[in-house]
C-alpha cells in the first residue's frame, strides 16, 4: 500500500496558490481514480483506493505544511506503510519553471520546510517525492507573499498542465518504478 501525500496549507485562502500544488495535485488523483477524500486521521484528509492495481491512500496533511511531518509518520505508523518504499510526497518547487517537474527517490529538503518536517518526523529522506515547479521567486519580493500568491496569465494554464504531469508520475512511480519516472519527466516541461 503506497501513501501519496500532497503537501499544502488547509484554508480556502489558499486554494490555487503556488504552495498547494501538492493539494491540487491530490485533488487531480481524486477525480482520475474516483478516490474521495473524505477520511480524517491523525489531522490529514485522506482517501483509499487503487491506482495502477495498487492500494493507496491519497492524503492531505492538514497540520499546515510547517508540520506535514506530524500528519504523515503517524498514518504511516497506523498503516503500517514502509516509508522508505511506499510513500510518495508531492510538493511546489521554487527552483523549477512553471510547467516542470524533478522526479527523485531520496535528497535533501532542499530549504522546503515541509520536506524539512516529514525528513524529521520520519527521521530519514528515503521517498520518493514530485516536485512541481512554481517558478523562481522576483528579486526584492517576500518568499511567504511569493509561494502563498496565485498564478496568473500563462502560468496559471501552465501549472494545471503540470499538475496533471504530476499525477502521471505518481502512477509511473507506482507501476515501473521512480527511475522510470524520472527518465519520464525530469528535463521535460509541460508548454501551452
Amino acid at each position: 500500500m503506497y501513501i501519496i501525500a500532497g503537501l499544502g496549507n488547509p484554508e480556502k485562502k489558499y486554494i490555487g496558490t503556488r504552495h498547494n500544488v501538492g493539494f491540487a495535485t491530490i485533488d487531480k488523483l481524486s477525480d482520475i481514480y474516483n478516490i474521495g477524500i473524505t477520511g480524517t486521521k491523525f489531522n490529514g484528509a485522506y482517501g483509499k483506493g487503487t491506482i495502477a492495481g495498487e492500494k493507496v491512500i491519497l492524503l492531505k496533511p492538514l497540520t499546515y505544511m510547517n508540520l506535514s511531518g506530524e500528519c504523515i509518520r503517524p498514518l504511516a505508523d497506523y498503516f503500517k506503510v514502509d516509508t522508505k518504499t511506499e510513500l510518495i510526497v508531492i510538493s511546489d518547487d521554487i527552483d523549477l519553471d512553471v510547467g516542470a517537474l524533478r522526479i527523485r527517490p531520496k535528497g535533501s529538503a532542499g530549504g522546503h520546510n515541509g520536506l524539512k518536517s516529514i525528513i524529521a518526523h520520519l527521521g530519514h529522506d528515503e521517498f520518493s517525492r514530485v516536485r512541481v515547479g512554481v517558478g523562481h521567486k522576483p528579486p526584492k519580493m517576500d518568499l511567504a507573499d511569493y509561494v502563498l500568491g496565485h498564478f496568473a496569465g500563462d502560468d496559471a494554464r501552465l501549472i494545471e498542465l503540470s499538475i496533471e504531469n504530476a499525477a502521471e508520475a505518481v502512477k509511473e512511480i507506482i507501476e515501473n518504478g521512480t527511475d522510470s519516472a524520472m527518465n519520464k519527466f525530469n528535463g521535460k516541461k509541460a508548454e501551452l
